[in-house]
């Protein structure tokens, strides 16, 4: 039986170390917008954390149908 971390999931896909700081860096800023006021504009560092997101959820799926051919 696989361990519960070999496993895939789509709703939190494994992070390379890059990618880690970025959505660390993208977080950070998010929450100092936040402390300006809830007016302020977000959507742009949203995009960036979903898009970082994807890639990671779609290079994990090619690993997975890679080594498990």
């Amino acid at each position: 039986m696989a361990s519960k971390k070999d496993e895939y999931d789509p709703k939190h896909p494994p992070l390379t170390n890059g990618e880690k700081a970025k959505f660390a860096w993208y977080i950070g800023r998010m929450a100092k917008r936040g402390l300006a006021g809830e007016t302020v504009y977000q959507g742009d560092l949203e995009k960036k954390v979903d898009r970082l997101l994807d890639g990671a959820r779609a290079r994990a799926e090619k690993n997975a149908r890679q080594n498990g051919k």
